[in-house]
């Protein structure tokens, strides 16, 4: 009797787990997420191409997809409204509405970030691409942030930046020769105190011609009390692909 209730629960984990495999793999099949961008490898351009100097009426207009299944979430469009000591950029999006603006001081090092949600003052400047723009520069730098409207509180920030290589990406606004970085931010304090542990990971397809991102692809990670990472929670996982710009 032990040994065929034994077997009985042997077989019935194995069926539960078949059915958890073939859920999975019907489900892949019917949602496809968005594939990891990929480009062609150049060598290291010499000299190295400069970053275009911001100015007023430049903009950048791209498609935000999620990557989980492809789907269109948003389609944003950023100008420059302001060059001067900062740099302005207001965004719209197309379904959003009005988005906060990003401000920069000097140009490539954001004061006021908002990519990540709830958007970020910085308490200085950090810097949104490689500060040189060759394959194999790395920068570690911490430093804290306040969220956009509540300056009553500072949380802590910290960020590796890498850059990997040079690569031609495509995406619909045509071919640019891009430095693909690598940024991410292994751990930082968010003002949601049910938050214990936090992890943001991002790669950026930088193009100095247009003097921004062709690509962005950018998830975040984090944990509450009982939860461990594995089980871990999704912020939104989404890549930003560029339509047009001028």
């Amino acid at each position: 009797m032990a040994t065929n209730f034994l077997q009985i629960k042997l077989l019935g984990r194995s069926l539960r787990l078949v059915f958890l495999l073939t859920a999975t793999i019907l489900l892949s099949a019917c949602i496809s997420s968005q594939p990891y961008p990929t480009g062609v490898s150049v060598v290291q351009p010499i000299p190295t191409p400069p970053v275009r100097a911001p100015k007023v009426g430049q903009e950048w207009v791209y498609n935000i997809r999620n990557v989980f299944n492809q789907e269109v979430v948003d389609v944003v469009t950023e100008r420059i409204v302001s060059v001067g000591e900062q740099i302005r950029i207001q965004r719209v999006g197309a379904k959003a509405g009005p988005l906060p603006d990003e401000i920069q001081g000097p140009w490539g090092y954001v004061i006021q970030d908002p990519h990540w949600t709830p958007p970020q003052q910085f308490v200085k400047p950090v810097p949104l691409w490689p500060e040189q723009l060759s394959a194999g520069w790395k920068l570690f730098y911490t430093t804290g942030y306040q969220v956009l409207g509540y300056p009553d509180g500072t949380y802590y920030w910290s960020a590796n930046l890498s850059a990997n290589q040079w690569e031609l990406m495509k995406t619909p606004a045509g071919e640019f020769l891009t430095l693909q970085f690598h940024n991410q931010i292994p751990s930082f304090q968010s003002n949601d105190i049910f938050r214990i542990g936090n992890t943001r990971d991002e790669e950026l397809w930088f193009s100095p011609e247009i003097g921004r991102w062709v690509i962005r692809r950018s998830f975040g990670r984090y944990v509450t009390n009982g939860v461990y990472w594995g089980n871990a929670y999704w912020e939104d996982y989404l890549q930003w692909e560029l339509v047009s710009w001028k």
